[in-house]
């Protein structure tokens, strides 16, 4: 069996070096080669952010630990273990598709949901959000008077199946418009209210609740509602709490409890309105250009 520098020198040999021959003999393929690297490299950046702060990144990390080690076993010649890997590099993915479903779908969603024009751009669009005050203000109320909300942010994914499950509205966003829906023993107090394009588009709707076991106990319908739906779309979803009044707020199936109102007002403009950078440094500039 050769070392393990041999067989990196015989690596070498036979893939590496025989690769570059041809580049010589052909000089076009580096140009193509160049091309196929920019596009490889544009799209793994454009994939771990879709990914990032989600269980699917684990996935990938896992996935790129796995593939790592075969190639090591097959080089190593460890054929056992090299066998073992193969198998489970040929099965997982029917295991893989099975128990991250919702994060591939949420994924496959979120660049679905997007334009081409949005896909290729190297900043990210991010949608602009102008009723943050309104509903920070309804959520203070109905905190000190211990009402449950549920509101729910739309983003880059599509809510609208979810807002068919509900009353269409197409409101604008107001702190007393929101504070009577959810008053307890309305028509639409139960449920949660699906805002876009700073309007209620429905209220009354039903989110899907998660399937985590290891909650802790003190999480309610609504909270377990918020994670679940936040698991599967982009979101950005505002809890009241109807037993403790607290206000919480829930991204990417995480939760941040008991929040004040004015870094819950912070973090949903830091996170709901956004700027097109390419748009803002040439608007920038030429402000700067007629001051001068």
């Amino acid at each position: 069996m050769r070392s393990i520098p041999e067989s990196f020198v015989v690596f070498y040999k036979e893939n590496i070096l025989s690769y570059f021959n041809i580049l010589k003999a052909y000089p076009i393929k580096i140009l193509v080669l160049l091309i196929d690297i920019s596009i490889v490299a544009f799209l793994i950046v454009k994939l771990i952010k879709a990914v990032k702060n989600t269980r699917a990144m684990q996935l990938f990390k896992g996935i790129a630990i796995l593939i790592i080690a075969t190639k090591l076993s097959e080089v190593l010649k460890l054929d056992i273990l090299h066998f073992i890997l193969s198998s489970v590099m040929t099965y997982g993915v029917i295991m893989i598709i099975v128990i991250f479903q919702p994060e591939l779908r949420k994924t496959l969603e979120q660049i679905g949901s997007r334009g081409v024009k949005d896909i290729f751009e190297m900043d990210d669009l991010i949608i602009r959000s102008t009723c943050a005050d309104e509903v920070v203000k309804a959520a203070s109320r109905m905190s000190k008077e211990k009402v449950g909300a549920l509101i729910v942010f739309e983003k880059d994914m599509k809510l609208t199946e979810i807002a068919r499950t509900g009353v269409e509205l197409d409101s604008e966003v107001s702190s007393e418009l929101l504070i009577n829906i959810f008053v307890p023993d309305t028509p639409l107090h139960d449920g949660a209210v699906i805002i876009r394009d700073n309007r209620i588009l429905a209220a009354s709707c039903i989110l899907p609740i998660t399937d985590k076991e290891d909650l802790d106990r003190q999480y309610g319908t609504r909270h377990r509602a918020a994670i679940g739906m936040s698991e599967q779309a982009d979101c950005v979803i505002v809890v009241v709490s109807e037993e403790t009044g607290t206000i919480s707020l829930v991204i990417d199936g995480k939760i941040i409890r008991d929040i004040k109102e004015d870094v819950l007002l912070k973090e949903l403009k830091r996170r709901l309105e956004r700027e097109d950078n390419s748009q803002l440094s040439y608007l920038k500039a030429k402000i700067a250009k007629k001051i001068k």
